[in-house]
């Protein structure tokens, strides 16, 4: 199994988002209807039919929304589909009953139901929404989208592009979605990897730009399980931002930007291609590497380059956290093939792995699988955390902190970026810390969809 070190890079589409649309009102708040219902989509070359897709307004990837920083965003979710559904704000420190959690949060919304989220938006950056009851079905039928804060004051820019990475797993004869959601090795490998990639829905995605142009690149993994390992080629570019949290100063890309499930990277790039040239960005996959979006170059924008772009406005309350005093806790990940997991904890039963998988749970936490009645951990509002996390398993886990960021505490002391999820290879052992800030029930769970809907959930409660 690889490694994060030695994770390798590996690519296809993208498309400019439009902006927040008017939409239909809703009957309870008077709010913009978000709508989750059926459609159809041409994710595969031209030569095959479009392919069934669960989509909000039946857009694939749903209508990109934006809203300045201390901005509300108001949606009245109406559910056209044949499953209950919810919809999370991935990434926003929100209130807690607008997290869009169904047992946790909120119950979820029925077929032909509707419910209002109405929340203020405090953190500039890039964030995106998507669908939380039988997540590893319905985000993998495509019910995502991209949600932008804009900042007060803006970078200098020429423009922007939110560029959204999947990949789908297609009958190569039909080009329709597999509906195998349980299969056991996806469940209990890496999780449920496609066959198709595409960017904003498409798998040959070409956006023009000029030589000396300068744009920001929003990229937001919405993948089952993917790992993107990316790349520039006629681009010289800085990463700025990570899951939505400005960093102190850019850093420039001279290496591959490794994106786990859920989490987000801003960019600026200055495009160095000459006029005729095509500049790229790269994925790396199996030693191979291809195009993720082809950006061919037409024209000059500017005589000269700029300087090194500046960094972002910080967010509020991005402090680093005092840790004299901290909580201590600690989450052992066990499980799965080749894991050695014997037994656990299942709805207040002690199972054989034999058992679990019977059952289509592989995955523990601190030997439970699954959500309990009690959370992990009951933290006082304010309070420092430490959270130990253990991968004892030969997979790979996007673990996801709702509600809250947090930074990981480096070998010598020093603090990572300010993150919502955090990518753990085969045995590593990492630890994050985070001030309990935002009070609620909040959950804990791997991205990789397959994983957290065989065993790898769990939850906190800020009090």
């Amino acid at each position: 199994m690889t490694t994060r070190r030695g994770f390798l890079l590996g690519a296809t589409g993208a498309l400019a988002m439009a902006g927040l649309p008017g939409g239909a009102r809703s009957q309870s708040g008077g709010f913009p209807v978000l709508q989750a219902r059926q459609a159809s989509a041409q994710l595969a070359p031209s030569s095959y039919p479009k392919t069934d897709i669960w989509g909000y307004d039946g857009l694939i990837p749903g209508p990109a929304l934006r809203v300045r920083q201390g901005g509300r965003v108001q949606r009245s979710f109406h559910n056209g589909l044949q499953q209950a559904s919810s919809v999370h704000w991935h990434g926003i420190r929100i209130d807690n009953a607008m997290d869009g959690v169904p047992g946790l949060t909120q119950e979820a919304v029925p077929p032909g139901a509707t419910f209002d989220y109405d929340f203020v938006a405090p953190d500039a950056g890039t964030y995106w929404y998507h669908a939380h009851n039988r997540s590893v079905e319905q985000v993998a039928r495509g019910l995502y989208g991209a949600l932008i804060v804009e900042e007060a004051a803006g970078p200098d820019i020429d423009r922007e592009e939110t560029l959204i990475l999947d990949d789908w797993r297609l009958n190569p004869e039909t080009a329709q979605i597999d509906p195998d959601f349980t299969s056991f090795h996806d469940l209990s490998h890496a999780g449920r990897l496609g066959n198709l990639i595409t960017t904003n829905g498409q798998h040959d995605l070409s956006v023009g730009v000029r030589k000396n142009e300068r744009l920001r690149l929003r990229l937001i993994n919405a993948a089952n399980a993917k790992i993107f390992a990316l790349a520039l080629s006629g681009f010289e570019g800085w990463t700025v931002a990570l899951d939505g949290m400005p960093l102190e100063t850019p850093e420039p890309v001279s290496d591959v930007v490794l994106l786990g499930p859920g989490q987000r990277a801003d960019l600026i790039v200055d495009v160095t291609a000459e006029d005729g040239e095509t500049a790229y960005l790269l994925r790396a996959e199996n030693e191979q590497v291809f195009s993720q979006a082809a950006f061919p170059v037409g024209g000059v924008a500017a005589a000269a380059r700029r300087p090194a772009p500046d960094a972002l406005p910080p967010n509020p309350n991005m402090q680093f956290p005092d840790l004299a005093e901290a909580e201590r806790l600690r989450l052992n990940m066990e499980g799965g093939a080749m894991g050695r997991l014997d037994a656990a904890i299942l709805d207040g039963n002690r199972k054989t792995f034999r058992q679990l998988a019977d059952s289509r749970q592989f995955w523990a936490f601190n030997g439970t699988v699954g959500m309990t009645d009690t959370p992990l951990a009951e933290i006082a509002r304010g309070r420092a955390v430490r959270l130990e996390i253990v991968n004892d398993t030969v997979f790979p886990h996007a673990m996801h902190l709702h509600g809250m960021h947090f930074r990981e505490v480096l070998e010598d002391g020093t603090f990572g970026p300010l993150r919502d999820t955090l990518l753990t290879f085969r045995g590593e052992r990492r630890e994050i810390a985070f001030v309990a800030d935002n009070p609620g029930d909040w959950l804990f769970h791997c991205h990789m969809l397959s994983h957290a809907a065989s065993g790898m959930m769990t939850w906190l409660r800020v009090t």
